[in-house]
């Protein structure tokens, strides 16, 4: 649905209103992607992000590896324990794996979170610099490469790169 609507804004640009013939229109586009990418503060999240990871891999090699201890004491020992003793360690061995399971998933949410954050963040930002880029240079409109359903588009018009600039410019102030 939004991209039909994209669509007819785009025709409604282009082809009607009196207005707009007779005034230049002036048409480019920005990958956001690529800004996310290549941006000064899009590169600082990626690496926040990154060593989120690093921390949490750290926690949870320690878990799986006391995991994996747990497991071969159980396998050694099952032949001498007594049945209720072997079911308290299985048990044991159980409530660890869940542990595990729980706060792998946990660490999967907050990173996802976290990356949902900054991207929100810093798109916000990009938009405020493409507004105020857009106005300054006289542009009738500015799209979003991949999402308003952009099929041809010649390079002359990607503004991206022009984006990138502007915003590390802005973010140093």
């Amino acid at each position: 649905m939004k991209r039909i609507m994209m669509v007819l804004a785009i025709f409604a640009l282009l082809l009607g209103g009196v207005n707009y013939a007779a005034a230049d229109v002036k048409i480019g586009y920005i990958d956001l992607q690529k800004v996310l990418n290549e941006s000064d503060s899009g590169k600082v999240a990626k690496e926040k992000i990154a060593k989120k990871v690093k921390e949490y891999e750290v926690q949870i090699d320690r878990q799986q590896e006391d995991l994996k201890k747990a497991k071969e004491e159980l396998e050694k020992q099952a032949l001498l324990l007594s049945e209720e003793a072997r079911s308290r360690k299985q048990r044991e061995y159980q409530q660890k794996l869940k542990e595990l399971q729980r706060f792998t998933k946990d660490v999967r949410d907050e990173l996802r979170m976290k990356d949902n954050d900054y991207t929100r963040k810093i798109l916000d930002e990009i938009i405020k610099v493409v507004e105020k880029f857009g106005a300054e240079k006289g542009y009738t409109a500015i799209f979003e490469k991949n999402e308003s359903s952009l099929v041809y588009a010649d390079e002359k018009i990607d503004l991206t790169d022009q984006v990138i600039k502007r915003y590390n410019q802005s973010m140093k102030k």
